[in-house]
């Protein structure tokens, strides 16, 4: 550990001991993240297909933010914007595998300067592959590089679900979990609850802070358990509309390994809320369910992340907190972004935020309105974006619109609201001229407070030194897309 970053640490530590905002028990906080789960394939919000009604009774109790977004929507970027409270080009994380070294108190260091014991079991992939290639995605990971987890049973980056690499503690030797991997982290996770909760005194000393990653429902879809994969072998599945006719049978095949680690994960859902209803510390337990980004499925032509688009950049994001809100559930339109977690958790639990978060604390859940608006990039192309030819991208995610300048200028405005399914961009028309002002002046405003100067992928990568790694270097040549033949500055 570098000698600034002790000393911002232990800057940190002076600060006046934590308690709960209420005056009473610290909450314990649950945080559960999967990847790569968008928020349209959940029954809370009307998709047919998908089987979790565990997951949506837990969107009854719960605050959804319907309008969260992964606001740098690629794996590590939005990871190191969940542990920072910082953008990417803050915290020096915006392609995939960037090591990530804080400038400032993380999310674990928080929790654990403030009483919590920390746990993390699941993915990791912050540690990074300096050599440009994957080298460390399987690497065992220092503790000086875990950033306030003490618990730990973790992988840097595995979708191998039935043979899944992980280490214990600070024992470099590689483990492997039993089985499907989601299965087997989440009955760790449970154990981990038990034991603290039985130590929890009354005046709530020993809270918990526990961070369950998992790496489903990411590809590759159709490695799900046998009993899953089978409730939809021969199921129909609805499409989107904007999913295009001559990708439909792709669609359609990808969806059912999708919807079938979705059901896989519900059932873990299931084991880890009753954990917590077994040991009654559900009341004072913060639970947060989200996801890294979403998942296109072919929605515009499209696969994966990386894209401006709803199925990319919407993530689900509930919070069930009964000791604070009840478990009447209610839904709120206020924008929330992958920098904004942070200093809302902390809200939460009534510890301070510290100086270097650039999200917002919305502990408060207000209501929101339809201009307010979060921020989204995509700094470098990066794979399968520079395959199909895209280039760097900044624009605003507001409740009702979207807008999205390139590199080259204006290129996408859509109405959310009028529009679910983005089949019409706006730009340009008559009729959404007052919107693309204003929304164009406000993201003008919100690049010059984030210091962004919006400049060509080229500059990001030279001055970071990664113009060796894969994740910039993996496109096929130009290729001329349905959204303007622009190809990157690389």
């Amino acid at each position: 550990m570098s000698s600034s970053r002790r000393d911002v640490l232990k800057l940190a530590a002076l600060a006046a001991p934590v308690r709960a905002a209420s005056g009473g028990k610290l909450p314990n906080v649950l945080f559960v993240i999967a990847d790569e789960w968008r928020p349209q394939s959940t029954g809370y919000n009307g998709d047919p297909n998908v089987h979790t009604p565990v997951l949506d009774r837990l969107a009854r109790e719960s605050i959804s933010f319907d309008n969260a977004i992964s606001g740098c929507p690629v794996c590590c970027p939005a990871r190191a914007s969940i542990m920072t409270g910082q953008y990417p080009l803050t915290n020096g994380v915006f392609i995939n595998d960037v090591e990530l070294k804080p400038n400032a108190p993380t999310l674990g260091e928080c929790f654990a300067r403030a009483g919590y014991r920390t746990g993390y079991i699941g993915k990791w992939h912050l540690y990074g592959s300096p050599d440009g290639h994957y080298g460390r995605r399987l690497a065992y990971i220092p503790p000086d590089h875990r950033f306030g987890f003490d618990y730990w049973k973790a992988c840097e980056c595995s979708h191998d679900y039935n043979h899944s690499l992980y280490y214990e503690g600070n024992d470099p030797a590689p483990r492997y979990w039993p089985g499907y991997d989601a299965d087997a982290q989440t009955a760790d996770a449970c154990r981990f609850i038990d034991s603290h909760a039985a130590r929890r005194g009354p005046s709530g000393d020993d809270p918990f802070f526990l961070f369950l990653s998992l790496g489903p429902p990411h590809f590759p879809y159709g490695t799900a358990p046998e009993k899953y994969r089978a409730m939809y072998a021969d199921r129909a599945i609805r499409l989107r509309p904007n999913v295009p006719a001559d990708r439909r049978g792709e669609a359609e095949k990808d969806l059912r390994g999708y919807y079938a680690h979705m059901a896989a994960l519900d059932d873990c859902f299931a084991r880890l809320l009753a954990t917590l209803e077994r040991n009654k510390i559900a009341g004072d337990t913060i639970v947060i369910f989200t996801s890294d980004h979403g998942d296109m499925m072919l929605s515009q032509g499209l696969t994966t992340k990386l894209y401006p688009w709803e199925e990319s950049v919407r993530i689900p994001f509930l919070v069930r907190y009964p000791a604070k809100f009840g478990r009447k559930g209610r839904r709120v339109t206020a924008p929330l972004n992958t920098p904004d977690m942070m200093p809302t958790l902390l809200g939460l639990a009534g510890i301070p935020i510290p100086d270097g978060v650039e999200g917002r604390d919305l502990s408060g859940m207000p209501g929101g309105g339809a201009d307010e608006a979060a921020f989204i990039s995509l700094p470098v192309p990066i794979t399968e974006a520079r395959r199909y030819g895209f280039a760097e991208y900044r624009g605003l995610r507001t409740g009702r619109h979207t807008y999205v300048r390139s590199i080259h200028g204006p290129w996408l405005l859509y109405d959310n609201r009028e529009d679910p399914y983005q089949m019409r961009n706006l730009l340009n028309r008559p009729e959404a001229r007052t919107a693309q002002q204003r929304l164009d002046r406000q993201l003008d405003a919100r690049l010059r407070a984030l210091k962004d100067d919006f400049l060509p992928a080229a500059e990001y990568v030279k001055r970071a030194g990664v113009g060796h790694y894969r994740e910039v270097n993996a496109a096929v040549g130009h290729v001329k897309s349905p959204w303007g033949d622009w190809e990157s500055t690389l």
